[in-house]
């Protein structure tokens, strides 16, 4: 077929001037201001929003209502967004499988055939036989937003015991089947929230859970004291017993394991998301003690595995980088703890399968592997296909073999299969993604940042990019809750990179990619240092030419969004476009919601001393902005987010809108029955991204697939 070339570019060019030309922006809703002023260590903070806190109220909800059409109305206005949605649905369409694991006769796998909702949950007998479905969530609910949030199975398995979640909420539901004829078992259990399940034989379990909030707000009420209970099969959640918790134990993070022996009950207790008390309990003398191993909340500690009563603990106590003790259960406090696998310079974590140990060390933010014995013997360091992010290689003492997803920001995720006893690797999925890495480079920087800290990066894009300072770029980063970023593929990025964009990520402090040391440098009164280590990064990719302010959009989640937020505060002509998501935008009031006062070992309080209510009062992204030539931004949040409530999203956009003095727009994108993230449908994912990428596109001024 021959081509008119002509007309061809002229339809090119009349598409790019189209995507140019400036979008008309319906008038933000006038938002109402309030006379809410709190009072700290004498200082008066107005908080004209705080009425947007009340997420059930009619007149928030308007406002939802109304903001959501504003940003429906500007992202219909751009002309390539059904191309790139249409790109992006054919990227998703491809066949994903999770690592198979066994439980009983059975080995279990979820897989989705493509743009399913939801990953289905499949089981065959051994390696060779029938796949059948087990839990297809995707029945949950009709519009595919009802996720499996968790599955766990008897050591026989003969029982499993499942949990939902509805909207995307952090409250689930647990439900009890029998594995072989999958036919329900007893009532089905309410209002379990940041929770496992561990079964102690086929009698019960233990979960953990909070009192729901019985005033105001489900979603947003404060949660304070968790809970573990032991539930005993056939017999209703209300008669279940409190093992740990409560008001004579009052912790706000409390979760409890058996080892696979089914000897012992571990718990662990804290108060914030660092560090935690660890207690044990020996289930096989009836009534014995719960027995406490670590007194103290100032370091972390869990138990990997045990021989008889020789417990096996992973610990980062005297052991920054972490490290592998033993200790008898008999006299388990740390005096006596003998070393296994010491601390190194780079950063440990610990798995157990097949009676071994495995070692995943971060090595500037990358997987190193290495075999141990339970003797603490190394056996072998294991080959990966390159540099990349590894992991897995858990399982039962028994397991002859066991399975590990590889990736990179270029290597789609692909599972291998691992002979315990050779140490050979054979590929056992191989994603199908349309994507071919020989066409790109990944590699890792390090720049300086403020202060003179080194600090890495990782970047991205297709080989023979001309560095001219006009590639779009994506910088993306979290730096909190000792949180380790790693390389890891993604479907969505796709879009950017095959448009001649850059994917950035650097690993800035407040993240765990080099031990504790990493994490304290980017919390409380060093906060931060994460946000000049997020500015020294953009500095320097517009330094040398990958980018410039006007190709360059931020991008963080959660943690991640306060981060992009006080960046944009600090900073509003550091770059084009800013996608602040699920942040937490007030910092002066983030510990009043759901189980936001556990986070005060990063951040500190308000409340805590006049020094860190001025510090967090400063960088505080709601609080620290003033009328300034913002990026566009498209803040994102979710109606069921019961983490970050979308409270923080709704006040910060309010005053953003306000204090925006440039043409750039300011928008929020709030998604319906979804939560902070996890769960979401694979149409909420793909709208969104596909919303993302259209809105960032539109203010670079560049036109996404024009020469494809």
């Amino acid at each position: 077929m021959k081509r008119n070339y002509a007309a061809l570019a002229a339809l090119l060019l009349s598409t790019a001037a189209q995507a140019q030309a400036p979008i008309k922006t319906l008038p933000y809703p006038q938002t109402k201001k309030v006379d809410t002023v709190t009072t700290y260590f004498g200082t008066k903070v107005a908080d004209p929003f705080r009425w947007l806190e009340n997420d059930q109220a009619p007149d928030t909800k308007s406002w939802v209502q109304d903001e959501n059409k504003v940003t429906q109305n500007y992202l219909a206005q751009i002309p390539f967004r059904e191309t790139v949605r249409k790109r992006l649905e054919t990227l998703w369409n491809y066949e994903k499988y999770g690592a198979p694991y066994k439980e009983g006769k059975y080995t279990y796998f979820s897989k989705n055939s493509g743009l399913q909702s939801q990953s289905v949950v499949y089981r065959q007998v051994g390696s060779e036989g029938k796949p059948e479905v087990f839990l297809d969530p995707n029945t949950f609910s009709k519009d595919g937003t009802t996720s499996l949030a968790g599955l766990s199975f008897t050591k026989d398995g003969s029982l499993a015991a499942y949990q939902i979640s509805e909207g995307g909420s952090d409250w689930r539901k647990v439900i009890v089947l029998r594995t072989d004829t999958k036919a329900i078992v007893g009532d089905t259990l309410k209002d379990v929230k940041f929770s496992g399940l561990a079964w102690k034989g086929n009698d019960g379990f233990y979960y953990s859970s909070y009192d729901k909030p019985k005033a105001g707000s489900q979603l947003a009420g404060k949660t304070q004291i968790h809970k573990l209970y032991y539930h005993k099969l056939g017999t209703p959640q209300s008669t279940d017993k409190l093992i740990f918790g409560g008001e004579k134990t009052p912790r706000r993070y409390i979760g409890g394991s058996v080892t696979e022996d089914q000897r012992f009950l571990v718990i662990s207790g804290a108060n914030t998301t660092t560090g935690n008390e660890l207690y044990i309990q020996d289930l096989s003398k009836p009534n014995s003690p719960i027995v406490q191993v670590v007194d103290n909340e100032k370091n972390n500690v869990d138990v990997i595995d045990n021989v008889g009563s020789k417990l096996y603990l992973f610990t980062d106590l005297g052991a920054p980088n972490n490290r592998v003790v033993t200790v008898d259960a008999a006299n388990p406090k740390p005096a006596n703890w003998k070393n296994l696998i010491p601390e190194t310079q780079n950063v440990l974590h610990v798995s157990s399968v097949g009676g071994k140990l495995f070692a995943n060390y971060l090595k500037d933010a990358t997987s190193l592997i290495e075999q141990y014995d339970m003797s603490g013997k190394k056996e072998r360091t294991i080959a990966l296909p390159s540099v990349g992010s590894a992991g897995g290689f858990g399982g039962k003492k028994d397991e002859k073999e066991t399975y590990y997803t590889f990736t990179s920001y270029i290597y789609p995720p692909t599972i291998f299969k691992y002979d315990i006893a050779t140490g050979k690797s054979t590929v056992f999925k191989k994603a199908g993604v349309q994507f071919d890495p020989s066409k790109y480079e990944s590699k890792q920087v390090f720049y300086n940042s403020k202060d003179g800290t080194r600090v890495p990066m990782i970047i991205t894009y297709k080989k023979g990019l001309v560095l001219n300072g006009k590639n779009p770029t994506l910088l993306y980063a979290y730096g909190g809750f000792n949180s380790s970023v790693t390389p890891a593929f993604s479907t969505s990025n796709i879009v950017l990179l095959e448009n001649g964009g850059i994917y950035a990520v650097p690993n800035i402090r407040g993240g765990g990619e080099y031990g504790e040391k990493w994490h304290l440098a980017g919390t409380k009164l060093q906060k931060q240092n994460v946000f000049d280590d997020f500015i020294a990064a953009a500095e320097y990719l517009k330094a040398n030419k990958y980018t410039d302010t006007d190709h360059l959009a931020l991008s963080g989640g959660s943690n991640g969004g306060l981060l992009v937020g006080a960046t944009m505060a600090q900073r509003p002509d550091l770059a084009k476009v800013a996608f602040p998501a699920v942040g937490v935008m007030d910092m002066l009031r983030y510990n009043q919601f759901t189980a936001g006062a556990g986070w005060a070992y990063d951040y500190g309080t308000a409340q805590d001393s006049k020094e860190m209510f001025e510090y967090l009062y400063k960088y505080s992204p709601y609080h620290a902005l003033k009328p300034a030539s913002y990026p566009a931004t498209m803040v994102t949040t979710a109606d069921h987010d019961d983490r970050v409530v979308p409270a923080h999203s709704f006040k910060f956009a309010s005053r953003l809108q306000e204090t925006q003095k440039g043409d750039a727009p300011v928008l929020i994108r709030i998604e319906t029955k979804a939560g902070h993230g996890a769960g979401r449908s694979t149409a909420q994912v793909i709208g969104e991204q596909t919303d993302k990428w259209s809105f960032m596109f539109q203010n670079m001024g560049v036109t996404p697939y024009q020469n494809n």
